[in-house]
């Protein structure tokens, strides 16, 4: 006899990115950092997968910059299922000493920071819809492992991204200094703010010079089909070489195709920025960089007091 439908067991509810139960119930136990229960990936999650990758091969090669094509063929992503992190990290961690490291959703900006500085890059587990491809607020897995990861395949590239991440720990050191609790909140948010530009223009939007032209390294270029394009090609859009005083001081808005991007000549000239970045702190010039976006919130802040009483190791 046929089952009725309210008879018949639920489908599996599987990893689509705002609807993950089990991503919800990490979350609900305070649980951060989690592992990735592959089986509950559905069918539908890796169509999205495959339709993503689809699409955006043919502008990686057109528009990606080599060490990032390099770290795609290394990590032999494939282009019809969602990769394990467990299979990716270990073509991955012996190159670089990089890993992905599965979490629940948000992580606070310190421990992020700090993750990185240990070559720890969270990643998120949940994937798009798969009738949503073009735009997503939150990121999901594609972005973090399509688009972030094949950088990390590169150890100048790899070794800027560690050492950026240990300016968290010089915030810190420095916030430890201040007595007024106001002025250490003022303080702390505006070197946030500038540490959020610099990752913003570089490591998500960075454009870099090559023999053959300008070419994308931000992983959100990489992995947006639509602005991958339309960073190299449009006529409207300004690109101009990487200056540390413009990008800490310029706001940006997540959901446009963005107006200004930077440019820079090698990931060596990008490690002495981030040394630069680090000697700003340490001198006071982050301390009153321009107001606006992007808005820094109370978790993030109170992610860097929680370290001051007792930092990461």
């Amino acid at each position: 006899m046929a089952l009725s439908v309210k008879d018949m067991p639920p489908a599996p509810a599987g990893l689509t990115t705002t609807e993950a139960p089990f991503v919800e119930e990490c979350r609900t136990r305070g649980e951060l950092y989690i592992e990735q229960p592959y089986e509950l990936y559905t069918p539908e999650n890796h169509e999205a997968w495959r339709r993503l990758y689809a699409r955006l091969w043919p502008r990686w090669e057109k528009y990606g910059n080599r060490h990032f094509l390099e770290g795609v063929e290394t990590l032999h992503l494939h282009p019809d299922r969602i990769p394990r992190l467990e299979e990716v990290n270990r073509f991955l961690a012996p190159i670089t000493g990089f890993q992905a490291k599965a979490v629940s959703g948000y992580i606070p900006t310190f421990l992020f920071f700090d993750s990185l500085r240990r070559r720890e890059f969270p990643t998120t587990i949940t994937i798009r819809h798969r009738d949503k491809l073009d735009y997503l607020p939150e990121p999901d897995i594609f972005h973090d492992v399509a688009g972030h990861v094949p950088m990390h395949t590169d150890r100048a590239f790899a070794d800027t991204l560690a050492r950026f991440g240990g300016c968290a720990h010089t915030a810190v050191l420095l916030a430890a200094t201040i007595t007024k609790q106001e002025e250490k909140l003022r303080t702390l948010t505006s070197i946030l703010r500038a540490m959020a530009r610099f990752f913003w223009f570089t490591v998500e939007f960075g454009l870099l010079r090559s023999r053959s032209g300008v070419c994308a390294y931000g992983s959100g270029l990489l992995s947006s089909y639509g602005e991958l394009e339309h960073c190299i090609e449009s006529k409207v859009v300004q690109r101009h070489p990487l200056q540390l005083e413009w990008a800490v001081n310029q706001q940006f808005e997540i959901d446009r195709y963005q107006p200004l991007l930077f440019i820079i000549e090698s990931f060596s000239q990008l490690y002495e920025l981030v040394d630069q970045l680090e000697e700003w702190m340490r001198e006071g010039k982050l301390n009153n960089v321009a107001p606006g976006e992007p808005a820094i919130n109370e978790r993030d802040l109170q992610s860097f007091l929680e370290a001051e009483i007792g930092p990461a190791g």
